[in-house]
């Protein structure tokens, strides 16, 4: 009876484990959706309203859904007073704080490391330029997440189960 019951454990870890990394495969194209919805707010607040960039970023953040709601309200809190920290230094404590809990890559990642080393240096057109150049890269980055979905999230699932299977079958 105590075999069987850690049997079923062991299975049940397995299948948990491979449903956990195919949501990872299914949160990733959200997030980067995600984060290019943020972006093109961005850079409508920077071109058309004249929004401070802090106060943009907090308002990003106050329409969008987490994990990119803290990332966001973290960078405004960064570049706020009493802080005020440059763009740059305040995405990098952002991600410090925030990156673990997205989906998102190393590649996602430094496109807006890239990004956040030019927004409050130039001016409102040149900013834009570099927004557009970070969503279109983001949209591909989409894409090859997309496609890594397709690939991977049901693989995941049943290897995690028959990794589970295999581990008791060795066992016992």
């Amino acid at each position: 009876m105590l075999k069987l019951l850690g049997a079923v454990l062991v299975i049940l870890a397995g299948t948990l484990a491979g449903f956990q990394l195919a949501r990872q495969y299914a949160d990733r194209p959200r997030n980067i959706r995600g984060l290019i919805a943020a972006l093109q707010r961005l850079e409508t607040e920077i071109m058309y309203s004249y929004t401070p960039l802090p106060e943009a970023l907090r308002r990003i953040g106050q329409q969008s859904r987490e994990p990119l709601k803290g990332f966001f309200v973290t960078v405004a809190e960064e570049m706020s007073t009493p802080h005020d920290r440059s763009a740059e230094e305040a995405f990098r404590l952002a991600m410090d704080a925030h990156w673990r809990m997205t989906a998102m890559k190393a590649a996602e990642k430094e496109i807006l490391r890239q990004l956040s080393c030019t927004l409050g240096t130039s001016d409102r057109s040149n900013q834009s330029n570099h927004i557009a150049l970070a969503l279109q890269q983001l949209k591909q980055e989409e894409t090859v997440a997309r496609e890594d979905q397709g690939k991977y999230e049901k693989m995941s699932k049943s290897l995690g189960l028959l990794l589970g299977a295999l581990i008791v079958i060795l066992i016992f």
